[in-house]
């Protein structure tokens, strides 16, 4: 199923993912990309992101996995494609369900609290040259995810990135980009103090 319009908010791209994840043990990439959406990269590298800051971002392989979704995908909405292609070796990864659910149900409180507080402003940082911008920082963020299997949990620190630069997209908040900006600038310096 793929929704044609983007989530809301957070709390809306939490329940679809859970509604279109039900009934089973493990869950694909292309079924959680089904429930998001695959017609714009927004929604996609806010649950790249999600995924990213929970306890998931702990499993081996999981942060480069993420990293590989984010350049495929941004990669082909910078070359002009309206609808998502993975193949099918991504597409067939699985988590497990119970894992993912939990992590998203620990996010639920805070998402409440963010998504309050976002609105359309400053949509200039978030729509044209400003939205293709925030697209190649992500791409780049993606490239520098297998380094951050070294040291665990660290992806956490990408993922609020992309997780903040997903939401700007869908929301149209510019002042939520810059925050995400600042994260993005910011990374590298904790990364590099905590390794």
């Amino acid at each position: 199923m793929d929704h044609q319009g983007d989530p809301a908010d957070i709390e809306e791209l939490l329940d679809r993912i859970e509604a279109g994840t039900t009934n089973r043990s493990y869950v694909s990439i292309a079924e959680m990309m089904d429930s998001v959406g695959r017609r714009s990269f927004g929604p996609v590298v806010l649950l790249v992101g999600l995924i990213l800051v929970t306890p998931l971002s702990g499993v081996p392989g999981m942060p480069t996995l993420m990293g590989l979704l984010t350049l495929l995908t941004l990669g082909q909405v910078i070359m002009g494609r309206k609808h998502f292609w993975l193949p099918a070796w991504l597409a067939q990864r699985q988590i497990p369900r119970d894992k993912l659910v939990q992590g998203l149900e620990m996010l639920r409180p805070p998402a409440r609290r963010v998504d309050r507080l976002i609105r359309p402003r400053l949509t200039f940082l978030v729509k044209g040259g400003g939205l293709y911008v925030m697209a190649l920082a992500c791409m780049v963020i993606a490239v520098v995810m297998p380094a951050t299997e070294l040291v665990p949990f660290s992806a956490s620190i990408a993922g609020l990135a992309l997780m903040t630069f997903g939401l700007a997209m869908i929301s149209k908040d510019g002042c939520l980009a810059l925050f995400a900006w600042g994260i993005a600038l910011a990374g590298p310096v904790i990364f590099t103090r905590i390794t």
